[in-house]
């Protein structure tokens, strides 16, 4: 598996020598340059026209894609950012990257694009094998992938592989469907539609999506007036910082919330809606960058399998090289795979890895008009490539290393401001006292030409491209420094 293998790379890095990746685009800026206030005047003059079109309470600035470049982001006014937090975890290569400009000069390829198929009855002749050469080659030792448009669709389907693969065990070698079940599930009743839940933490977010967002706890405004579902949620670990000193209160925190865990499996069965599934994200994002341990999810697996639910690891945020691994999970050295992991983002087109236990036995049962785009798969191409031959896994473990030093050595001098520095790679997040603090310096990092994330109550996340070198994180740091220096 090439996941496997770009890793081992990383892991022989430093006994083979291997060169520093050459990562910088041509004509990216030296540092951030900020000309007017944020928005500036173009910004706003673009927002109120769009605003008289739709709620666009959440647009920040307008960009210009076409000056964007390499890890700076430039806006319609011309103020140029050092950006760390690339759409939400999402820009691989940073802006405009110049292997990725080549992909569509390819006239098939552009016919691709263009002529976008109904891949589930109509697809190209070229998607069997880009399937197997781009995401089966990165596959964390699953077999097969089903691809989706957005991290909210990829969680979404794989809750009903989820839902169908707990009901073929439940119903064994007999793979007919009874009348009653035909015709119960087109009215929402049982047993056709049967009552079986997925449990989920508190904290996680896996989507907006009806099914998904009953399992997305991150912040009331994405689930206020939506209807939802009765199904259980447990805690996550939250954690003591620094680790190293408080591993005895964080494995009682594991040991309690692997209790609740089986508790809440045991609950539901005896209500009669069974546990199909779990869901989790390797590391919490939107709900504030909150870790667990390898052990802990070594353990959660375990409970998994021992209750016949499915385990399903979402990897939205957390993959594509991120942490230092293609895959956040791998860090954990499961005894065997998940389930399922499903992928979006960074991977720039959206879908799940998944067992051929999930596989299911009929055509239509996991199914959309487009199930994804075969541009998207042209694009990652040119990204695991340049990933690739550019080993710039192991530009995030030593740019992750020198972010994590220096805003450790923040969090040291600033004790009043700054707490519970963590995360893996350049994956990377810092709790701020309070929330208004937080909000503050992050307004703050923008003036000075640094765009960063928060999450969660309190905070700060890094999000950059896998491109994001040392004297990037110099100036990051730099910036930050002059802002926590700066509060009052």
């Amino acid at each position: 598996m090439w996941a496997r293998h770009i890793n081992s790379i990383v892991q022989n890095a430093g006994k083979t020598g291997s060169r520093t990746a050459a990562t910088l685009v041509q004509g990216e800026p030296k540092q951030p340059s900020i000309k007017t206030d944020i928005p500036g005047p173009n910004s706003k003059k673009l927002l109120e026209e769009l605003n008289s079109i739709n709620q666009s309470g959440s647009v920040q600035l307008f960009a210009d894609y076409d000056k964007s470049i390499g890890n700076y982001l430039i806006d319609v006014d011309g103020n140029e950012f050092l950006d760390a937090f690339t759409q939400i975890s999402s820009v691989p290569l940073g802006y405009n990257h110049p292997e990725m400009l080549k992909v569509f000069t390819d006239e098939s390829k552009l016919k691709a694009l263009v002529n976008r198929p109904a891949l589930g009855v109509f697809p190209g002749n070229y998607w069997p094998s880009k399937l197997k050469s781009v995401l089966l080659a990165a596959s964390p030792g699953l077999p097969n992938v089903t691809t989706m448009m957005c991290g909210s669709c990829s969680n979404e389907n794989a809750y009903k592989s989820l839902f169908i693969t707990y009901r073929k065990h439940q119903r064994g070698e007999n793979v007919n469907f009874s009348e009653l079940e035909n015709t119960s599930c087109m009215i929402n009743q049982p047993p056709g539609a049967p009552q079986l839940s997925i449990l989920s933490f508190h904290g996680a977010f896996h989507g907006r999506t009806m099914g998904t967002l009953a399992t997305t706890h991150s912040k009331a405004i994405h689930k206020l007036d939506i209807p939802s579902l009765d199904w259980p949620i447990a805690h996550f670990p939250k954690y003591k910082y620094p680790l190293e000193e408080n591993i005895r209160e964080n494995k009682a925190e594991d040991d309690k919330c692997l209790a609740e865990v089986e508790d809440l499996i045991e609950k539901y069965n005896k209500k009669g809606v069974p546990v199909a599934g779990i869901v989790i994200e390797p590391i919490q994002s939107e709900g504030g960058d909150n870790e667990a341990s390898p052990e802990f999810f070594q353990r959660l697996q375990k409970i998994a399998k021992k209750h016949g639910a499915g385990f399903l690891i979402d990897e939205v945020q957390t993959g594509a090289g991120t942490t230092g691994k293609m895959w956040c999970h791998e860090h954990f050295n499961l005894e065997s795979p998940p389930d399922i992991v499903s992928f979006s983002k960074k991977m720039l087109i959206g879908g799940f890895y998944h067992s051929l236990d999930q596989r299911p036995q009929q055509p239509y049962r996991i199914f959309n008009t487009w199930l994804g785009d075969p541009g998207k798969i042209f694009l990652l191409e040119a990204v695991l490539k340049v990933v690739k031959e550019q080993n710039l896994l192991n530009q995030v473990i030593k740019t992750g290393a020198k972010l994590k030093s220096g805003i450790l050595a923040l969090e040291k001098e600033y004790s009043n401001l700054l707490n519970s520095t963590r995360g893996r790679g350049s994956f990377l997040a810092v709790n701020a006292t309070t929330s208004a603090l937080r909000d503050d310096i992050i307004g703050r990092l923008k003036k000075k030409g640094v765009i960063v994330g928060s999450c969660g109550d309190h905070s700060i996340r890094l999000r950059p491209a896998l491109t994001f070198q040392e004297h990037h994180a110099d100036i990051l740091l730099d910036r930050f420094r002059e802002v926590v220096r700066e509060t009052k």
